[in-house]
C-alpha cells in the first residue's frame, strides 16, 4: 500500500533519514494549528531533556532516550522491507481473537457477511482469521491516519529539531495511552519493537472503538471490524 512510501517521503523531505534522526531540520504539519501543536510537543520534550542535568530525574532522561532509540529503530524497519502498519493490525487481531473458538469465529464471520464485509479466511483458525481480518482492514484504509499530520510541504527549516521531537513526543504519548488502555496489545507491540509507531493507527482505533474490543461481545467485535474497514 501507500502508507510506507508516504512516511518515508515525509522523513526524506525533512532530512530525518539523511541525518539518521540525530539533528533533523524539519517543518511539520499540514496546517498552522497542527504545526503549533507538534512544535509545542517538541518543546516540551526538549524541556524534559533538561532533567539529564539533574541527578533526581535520571529516570525521566533515560526513559526519553529509550523512546528515541525505539522510535528510530522502528523507522529503520519501516524503510526496510517491513510494512509495519499491516504488522500492527495483525498483532492487534491476533491479540483480540486468540481466545476465540472456531464457533465464535464463524459467528463473527457471519455477522460481517450480513453487512457485506467478506473476510477471505481459508480456515477459521485464530491465526488465519486474524491475518485475514488484518488484510481486509489494511486494504480498506485510506490513510486519514496520523500520517496525514506528517505529510505535507516543508515549511521553515528554522523549526529545527523541535519539530522532529514533537513527532517523537506524540508517538511516546500515544504509546503511553495504549499501555494504560490496552496493556496486552501494548506488550505485544513492545515485544516486536513497534509500540512507538502505534500513533500512526491510533486515530483509526479511536474512531472504531477498537481499544474497547477487549471487553465487548462477539457481535461487538464484528461491529468494530466493520467500522475499521468502512
Amino acid at each position: 500500500m501507500y502508507y510506507k512510501n508516504d512516511v518515508i517521503s515525509y522523513l526524506q523531505a525533512n532530512n530525518i533519514l539523511a541525518l539518521k534522526l540525530d539533528h533533523a531540520l524539519t517543518g511539520v504539519g499540514k496546517a498552522v494549528a497542527n504545526q503549533i501543536d507538534i512544535i509545542g510537543s517538541g518543546a516540551k520534550r526538549a524541556l524534559y531533556y533538561t532533567s539529564c542535568f539533574t541527578d533526581e530525574y535520571q529516570d525521566v532522561c533515560q526513559q526519553q532516550k529509550t523512546e528515541d532509540i525505539r522510535f528510530r529503530d522502528a523507522v529503520y524497519r519501516l524503510i526496510g522491507q517491513e510494512d509495519i502498519v499491516y504488522d500492527m493490525l495483525k498483532i492487534y487481531f491476533e491479540e483480540l481473537l486468540k481466545h476465540k473458538t472456531s464457533t465464535q469465529l464463524e459467528y463473527i464471520k457471519q455477522l460481517l457477511m450480513a453487512v457485506n464485509v467478506h473476510i477471505a479466511a481459508s480456515s477459521l483458525t485464530n491465526a488465519g482469521f486474524a491475518m485475514a481480518v488484518a488484510s481486509a482492514v489494511y486494504m480498506g484504509l485510506n490513510l486519514s491516519m496520523e500520517i496525514s499530520a506528517l505529510i505535507g510541504r516543508r515549511v521553515f527549516k528554522g523549526v529545527m529539531a523541535v519539530g522532529f521531537y514533537g513527532i517523537v513526543q506524540k508517538a511516546a504519548d500515544s504509546a503511553n495511552r495504549l499501555h494504560f488502555t490496552f496493556p496486552a496489545y501494548y506488550a505485544a507491540l513492545y515485544a516486536q519493537e513497534l509500540e512507538m509507531m502505534y500513533f500512526l493507527i491510533e486515530p483509526l482505533f479511536e474512531r472504531a472503538g477498537a481499544i474497547q474490543a477487549q471487553w465487548v461481545s462477539d457481535s461487538g467485535v464484528a461491529d468494530i471490524i466493520t467500522r475499521m474497514i468502512r
